[in-house]
């Protein structure tokens, strides 16, 4: 069985790495999030992904306000097959004052912490691109496991738009139902 400290390695890596990366033009952010609204299940549809979250099956972020409202952030993945067992990985948002809920800190292990910005939201809050001024990582997520190609063609656009190279950006394995035991792990305690 690994250590945490050796499983917490490639993201310990990530975060030390992401401080290092030299920010580009800062990304425009939607103008407000309406945050109970966009908290719950979002399904990860394209990524460009940090280091511990290559190879990710069925990969979902579930947002939950805790009880200093602060963002309560649960990763839950399979790594590298449908079959792996459920991981996972916790992290806390602090809301940015005066950028109307859509830029975060996210904080990890109460270390680190790295930029999370909102770089569009559909209207209905049923899509979601996250993305940073470094433009080294980002998240295309949806309320369903599935989205239309031509709204994954329109992210792609987006991402562009914004001088993200389009060609790192990976479609996530997608396939649910699930029907094993980590079904229904999607997230942990919010303390």
């Amino acid at each position: 069985m690994r250590s945490l400290a050796t499983s917490a390695l490639p993201l310990l890596l990530a975060a030390l790495l992401s401080g290092c990366a030299e920010a580009g033009t800062p990304i425009q952010t939607v103008h407000n999030v309406d945050l109970p609204r966009f908290m719950g299940r979002w399904y990860v549809i394209g990524i460009i992904p940090t280091r511990f979250e290559r190879g990710s099956h069925n990969p979902v972020e579930t947002y939950r306000l805790d009880r200093k409202g602060n963002v309560c952030t649960w990763y839950r993945y399979r790594p590298d097959r449908f079959d792996a067992p459920v991981k996972l990985l916790k992290s806390t948002g602090l809301v940015v004052p005066g950028t109307g809920n859509a830029e975060w800190k996210v904080r990890f292990f109460g270390l680190f912490k790295a930029q999370y910005k909102v770089g569009w939201l559909a209207p209905d809050y049923n899509q979601v691109l996250i993305v940073r001024d470094a433009r080294d990582y980002l998240w295309y997520m949806a309320r369903t496991p599935t989205v239309a190609e031509s709204d994954y063609q329109a992210m792609l656009a987006r991402a562009g738009t914004l001088g993200y190279d389009v060609d790192r950006i990976e479609r996530v394995p997608q396939r649910w139902p699930e029907t094993d035991a980590g079904r229904d792990t999607f997230h942990g305690d919010c303390k």
